[in-house]
């Protein structure tokens, strides 16, 4: 997935790019599907933007991405930085 340099007609908003985090990174799986991730989330997303806000999960070195699933990996313990 790779983010696109075009002019976009729809940015998703802050608070859907935190909501697709917090359901990634609470996620009881350690890997979960797209369809997984959607019936997850509180708020419909629409697929296209959900699409744009995994890419930018995966430039980010939050998620990775594999034909089973997403994986969330980035790590906020400040143990793990030093």
């Amino acid at each position: 997935m790779k983010m696109s340099k075009q002019k976009l007609e729809h940015s998703p908003t802050l608070n859907t790019v935190i909501m697709v985090e917090e359901t990634l990174k609470d996620s009881e799986n350690s890997v979960i599907t797209i369809a997984e991730l959607k019936r997850k989330l509180p708020r419909q997303v629409n697929h296209n933007t959900l699409k744009l806000i995994l890419s930018y999960l995966e430039i980010s070195n939050k998620i990775f991405v594999t034909i089973k699933g997403i994986t969330w990996i980035h790590s906020g313990n400040p143990n793990l930085k030093k």
